[in-house]
């Protein structure tokens, strides 16, 4: 069993880049782009190469994080993933910190929830912290409180691919 008191992590990673709204098409249906799909993965390698796996993966149930989430197993960052409904726009994420036995929780999810999250944890005003698409945020969590270990835009994260 992990020590709670240990040091923890929390990879924030929002989905890649989607079809437009359309008011015709339900957000939830909203698939990534041919474009959005390339650059998405290429993240997840490197997500991958820097050893950043996770284990739980957890993803919103809105089809661009779910997306996002099969190809971060498909490069390795995790063995599969689990559709969590806290994690759908302006959901509640923050029970899942407290749930399971995890050194790395993975979390798919959409702006502007993600963020807020980083930002309560890390002590910040609400917005202080936003994820571009395809961006994570690493947090570590520990007796001491969080604190910041990266905040990395996706076109940094692609530079090798």
């Amino acid at each position: 069993m992990t020590n709670p008191l240990a040091d923890r992590e929390l990879l924030l990673w929002r989905h890649g880049i989607a079809e437009e709204r359309h008011p015709d098409r339900p957000d939830a249906g909203r698939a990534l782009t041919a474009e959005g799909s390339r650059r998405t993965a290429a993240v997840a390698q490197e997500l991958q190469r820097l050893q950043l796996c996770c284990d739980p993966l957890l993803s919103s149930p809105l089809r661009r994080a779910v997306q996002t989430a099969e190809l971060g197993v498909a490069a390795g960052l995790a063995s599969g993933f689990a559709i969590e409904a806290s994690l759908a726009p302006g959901g509640d994420p923050r029970p899942l910190l407290q749930a399971g036995n995890w050194q790395r929780l993975g979390l798919v999810g959409h702006e502007p929830d993600l963020g807020e999250l980083a930002s309560t944890l890390l002590g910040l005003p609400v917005g202080a912290i936003t994820l571009r698409k395809a961006g994570i945020v690493l947090i570590r969590l520990g007796p001491a409180g969080a604190s910041l270990e990266a905040l990395i835009g996706p076109r940094l994260l692609r530079l090798r691919h």
